[in-house]
């Protein structure tokens, strides 16, 4: 596992748990191709993936725990993580483990699917 991909993971899910949206983005390709595990669909560039943070962070509070990042043979990167949902009044609605791969941009995360 490069360290550099697996520091950048690291602090990609810091950010999104810190609630630090421009962070989160400024990690991802403008042209990111991210899941919508909400809604369903897919989110096409940055500002679609602003627009369903902000909406989804005013119904829910998701959290997220890596548990571990592995490089995959194929090139894409799997980070293994514990996620916990709750409700803006703090109460659990989801404890879950869930698997997320990464394809990388260079530095960027480029596309990412729900494993």
């Amino acid at each position: 596992m490069s360290s550099d991909r697996a520091d950048s993971l690291r602090g990609l899910y810091q950010s999104f748990n810190d609630r630090d949206l421009d962070a989160v983005l400024a990690a991802m390709a403008p042209d990111v191709d991210w899941p919508n595990g909400w809604e369903g669909g897919r989110l096409l560039g940055r500002d679609e993936v602003r627009e369903y943070w902000e909406r989804q962070w005013r119904e829910i509070r998701p959290a997220m725990i890596v548990r571990s990042i592995v490089d995959r043979p194929d090139g894409t990167v799997e980070a293994r993580v514990r996620l916990v949902v709750r409700d803006p009044a703090g109460t659990v609605l989801e404890r879950s483990e869930v698997s997320h791969v990464y394809e990388f941009d260079g530095p960027h995360v480029r596309r990412m699917t729900l494993g």
